[in-house]
């Protein structure tokens, strides 16, 4: 297996250095633009496909710009709108394509996944150059040099992958955090989900793979880690550890200050993981924990392996061993069949639970989930109206948890330069932070007093100008 693994980072490496070839004949170099869609995993894809860009020759710009070489589009389909979204994107680069055919466009992600997508594509924007899918994001740089050798439309989607590639360039956003897989896919099949169709199964990294692959980060300039998977607390079949114990083993790596995790499933967080949570000063005291809906009878349709009563708990052990823990979430509003009684108990659960933050949505049809051929879809007024409904209850108590880290100090790591000089950064439990000082600090934990509390983020200073090392 690892003899397959590094003949597929070989095959990389040498069309990497073909499209060089052909990118050095260039007048000057071209400028690309990956635009990312969607969740984390994405996130950390488009940091190798801009890794491999600028290997390539490219210069990777941040942002829109007017005329780019390339595009990439690296695409989501957890919800519909994230479609909309790019088929409209789309429409937008088709007169830019007519007047540059030199101008590449690249598609790429969970979408693609998805058979009906690729021939919609193929149908009706037959301007895109290259399409790949979620598990040969490797092969780019060898589907590129095929599309400028044949100048024909290149599609590879591979239906599931056992080789998991992972030593590509990489381009990170921030010099001292970078974000590392750790699993890829979903064994769950929650009904109204369409990942592990479009991500896979479940497949776990060697731990000794990752633990080299965050020295080499630390050994770049990187502090911070934020271990990344579908469902980090399944972490481990197959490779004869579990998260809780990976856990263990990044906080023994000297030069990581701050390790985080995301996403965690309800029904896997063990007590194991808790006590890690707990013990262990570098894992930061804040849980993403989606519930997805309050009422068991619902939970119980979505598949999700828990009920009301165990999430309350679980969040009941968790504040009881990190008092100052903060727990946020995602919560679905309209799932097939929902009813008044039903959305109660998710407004039930909100306000027991007191999330210092939550993601709030609704429910959108996926072809090809269980969920989708369900009847009493719940009409969109009523999903609509429970969401506002939802929504001024969530903000209400995100403002309340705020208010209470007023007159507190946090240790915040300031991450990016925002408006007037204001720098913006985040504390252990992942509140934004916003607090006066200079650029030198970016990356570098400081003590800051929380001044201001607003429901999405806090107004602090530093206190005595000390920096904490």
């Amino acid at each position: 297996m690892e003899a397959t693994k590094q003949r597929e980072i070989d095959i990389t490496k040498y069309y990497i250095e073909k499209m060089a070839v052909l990118i050095a004949k260039r007048p000057k170099p071209p400028v690309a633009l990956v635009i990312t869609h969607g969740c984390q995993m994405n996130g950390r894809d488009s940091e190798k496909l801009r890794g491999m860009l600028v290997a390539m020759g490219y210069e990777v710009a941040e942002g829109d710009i007017a005329d780019p070489d390339l595009v990439i589009f690296n695409t989501c389909c957890v919800r519909e709108n994230a479609e909309n979204k790019l088929y409209g994107n789309l429409g937008r680069y088709k007169e830019q394509k007519r007047k540059n055919p030199g101008m590449k466009l690249v598609l790429c992600g969970c979408m693609m996944q998805q058979d009906v997508v690729v021939d919609k594509i193929m149908q009706s924007y037959s301007y895109v150059d290259v399409i790949f899918g979620t598990h040969n994001i490797y092969r780019f740089p060898e589907l590129l040099h095929s599309n400028f050798v044949t100048e024909s439309n290149i599609v590879d989607i591979w239906k599931d992958a056992e080789e998991i590639v992972e030593d590509l360039p990489s381009i990170r956003q921030f010099p001292f955090k970078a974000s590392v897989n750790i699993m890829y896919g979903c064994d769950n099949f929650c009904t109204f989900c369409i990942v592990p169709y479009v991500r896979g199964r479940e497949r776990s990294r060697r731990p000794e793979d990752i633990l080299d692959e965050i020295r080499s980060q630390v050994a770049d300039g990187v502090t911070e880690i934020m271990l990344l998977g579908q469902n980090v607390d399944s972490y481990g079949k197959g490779v004869g550890s579990n998260f809780a114990e990976l856990l263990h083993r990044v906080a023994e790596i000297d030069g990581v200050r701050r390790i985080r995790f995301t996403s965690s499933h309800p029904k896997d967080v063990s007590d194991e993981v808790i006590f890690a949570m707990r013990d262990l000063d570098k894992v930061c005291k804040h849980l993403h924990l989606p519930f997805q809906a309050g009422s068991t009878r619902v939970l119980e349709a979505m598949n999700r392996g828990y009920t009301k009563e165990g999430y309350l708990d679980l969040i009941g052990r968790l504040k009881a061993a990190m008092p100052q823990i903060a727990i946020t979430t995602d919560i679905m509003v309209g799932f097939p069949g929902e009813t008044e009684e039903d959305f109660g108990h998710t407004l039930d659960v909100v306000r027991q639970a007191r999330f210092a933050g939550a993601f709030t949505f609704l429910y959108s049809r996926r072809q090809g989930t269980a969920a989708d051929s369900m009847s009493c879809q719940v009409p969109e007024d009523v999903m609509k109206q429970r969401f506002d409904r939802l929504l001024t209850e969530v903000n209400a108590i995100t403002s309340e948890v705020a208010l209470g880290k007023q007159g507190m100090i946090l240790q915040v790591v300031p991450e990016v330069v925002g408006k007037h000089g204001i720098l913006n950064g985040r504390a252990d439990d992942n509140s934004l932070v916003h607090f006066a000082g200079s650029t030198d600090l970016l990356g570098v934990p400081v003590d800051v007093k929380i001044t201001e509390a607003r429901t999405f983020y806090l107004n602090g200073e530093i206190v005595n100008g000390h920096t904490v090392l």
